[in-house]
């Protein structure tokens, strides 16, 4: 598929010609040719999903899962598109035959910290 806008229109066209509204578009993402259209569905209320580090996406989307196992993505969908517990995810992950071994829900937020000119009391050292 075509890079940026492109990905917009093919979109919106699988959208009308599924008959789709666009809060009901979940758009899956790795890379920054997704940052236009993953902005163009949040705008819409629709589901985004970054399934890399890159900090671009890390940012737009909705969620991010880092996974070696495709079908992770359901994750967040079954979670927070569907709004069921931790139990029904790890029965529908047992019903197609996987074990969910590790999930963690943290944020992490990446700080640089460096020492300041300006001592504790605010004088400057």
């Amino acid at each position: 598929m075509p890079a940026g806008y492109g990905k917009v229109a093919v979109i919106e066209q699988l959208e009308a010609e599924l008959g789709l509204t666009p809060d009901h578009t979940i758009y899956v993402g790795d890379g920054s040719s997704d940052v236009h259209v993953m902005l163009h569905v949040n705008n819409r209320d629709g589901f985004t999903i970054a399934v890399s580090e890159n900090k671009q996406l890390a940012r737009i989307a909705r969620t991010t899962v880092l996974s070696d196992n495709a079908f992770s993505i359901m994750v967040p969908v079954i979670e927070q598109v569907l709004g069921r517990r931790s139990a029904d995810i790890r029965a529908v992950f047992e019903a197609n035959g996987l074990t969910l071994h590790e999930w963690e829900k943290d944020r992490t937020d990446r700080i640089t910290v460096r020492e300041s000119l300006l001592t504790p009391s605010g004088a400057v050292a």
